[in-house]
């Protein structure tokens, strides 16, 4: 690898971070490109060598920050035994992101909704990983008998995610006291297992 193609992943990181902020204290829809030229201390032109648009940064950044989302859960569930200690591994893991790293938080929850291309045109690959992992999870409970079966994996995962979801859009917009996100982590962990977990007959 030679040294300039080094340099050039490094602008391309300064860019994305600088675009974190910018879209995390301004907003998606009131940012230019401008803004996180002006951040990351480049030439306006230089961010569209790596990025097409204003989309398609945000569409980066997203990626980005869901492949850091994804690997860590997946080092969260290493030794993890059963599909019920999984699960809450999962949801600590989840919610102890979304409080580590509020700015990333604010992109997820609310700017990724602003961008209609984001929306509509795009195949989203690492929240699609994310959901396999959820479902994975679902999926070996169900075939151990420790979850009931007979709703997919898939819909519960989307269902699941939902509530996470919800609980850091909460988390990142609530001024003043915050909720405790890991005492809602092993709240809804609860609701969630009690409404999986088999019943012995």
């Amino acid at each position: 690898m030679n040294h300039h193609s080094v340099r050039g992943g490094d602008k391309r990181a300064r860019i994305l971070e600088s675009a974190l902020k910018v879209f995390a204290s301004k907003g998606f829809y009131a940012a230019k490109v401008a803004d996180v030229a002006a951040e990351a201390g480049v030439a306006d032109g230089t961010i569209y060598l790596y990025f097409k648009s204003k989309d398609d940064l945000l569409i980066s950044l997203f990626e980005e920050q869901m492949q850091q989302v994804n690997s860590q859960l997946t080092t969260a569930l290493v030794g993890a035994i059963s599909a019920t200690d999984k699960l809450q591994r999962f949801f600590k893991a989840y919610l102890g992101m979304v409080e580590t790293h509020r700015h990333a938080t604010e992109i997820i929850t609310i700017e990724l909704r602003q961008s209609a291309k984001f929306m509509k045109d795009y195949a989203n690959p690492r929240f699609a990983e994310f959901l396999k992992l959820l479902a994975g999870i679902i999926d070996e409970g169900q075939a151990s008998g420790t979850f009931v079966s007979g709703t997919p994996p898939t819909v519960l995962a989307r269902a699941i995610f939902g509530l996470l979801d919800e609980l850091a859009l909460m988390w990142v917009t609530t001024k003043g006291d915050k909720i405790d996100i890991r005492k809602a982590a092993d709240w809804v962990g609860r609701l969630v297992l009690e409404g999986l977990e088999r019943r012995s007959a």
